[in-house]
């Protein structure tokens, strides 16, 4: 039979192997439990009243307005697209037609877009994901295409 483990006892080899291997998990498992919360992950979150607002994309005349106005489908709200280096205003789009679409936009960067035709029965969807997002610029790409991005400038009027 052992004797009880006296306090003046020094720690065995085996026991601080037992003690660092604890600690060793309990900080493994306090720092994975703050980057599942989204503490200490590198997922940025946006805000969706830096997206709304008039945009142009840099060095072009194509603009983009993501609007406040809700759309017909829950979560969605609606914007314009145009181009007037193809000579199309804003003024020019027929609401809820071609130059339309419908978006929805989640803080992590996920921007989900149904573009409208002005026949009503075709909506296309795309999907962007913004990677840079403050009160004058953006950067996003296509989901699908992440090599390709667009760069924007906020404007105050046109």
């Amino acid at each position: 039979m052992h004797p009880p483990y006296m306090a003046d006892q020094k720690p065995t080899m085996n026991m601080k192997k037992l003690y660092y291997l604890a600690l060793a998990a309990v900080v493994g498992i306090a720092l994975s439990s703050c980057s599942l919360m989204g503490g200490g992950g590198n997922t940025p979150t946006f805000k969706l009243s830096d997206l709304q607002g008039l945009w142009e994309e840099n060095n072009t005349q194509h603009y983009v307005r993501f609007t406040t106005e809700q759309s017909n489908e829950a979560g969605y709200l609606y914007g314009r697209e145009w181009n007037e280096a193809e000579d199309i205003s804003e003024d020019d789009l027929t609401p809820y037609g071609n130059g339309w679409f419908k978006y929805k936009f989640e803080t992590k960067g996920d921007l989900h877009e149904i573009h409208l035709m002005e026949n009503g029965g075709a909506e296309i969807p795309k999907e962007y994901i913004v990677s840079k997002l403050t009160s004058s610029e953006m950067t996003y790409y296509e989901k699908d295409y992440p090599s390709k991005k667009y760069y924007f400038s906020k404007m105050v009027t046109k």
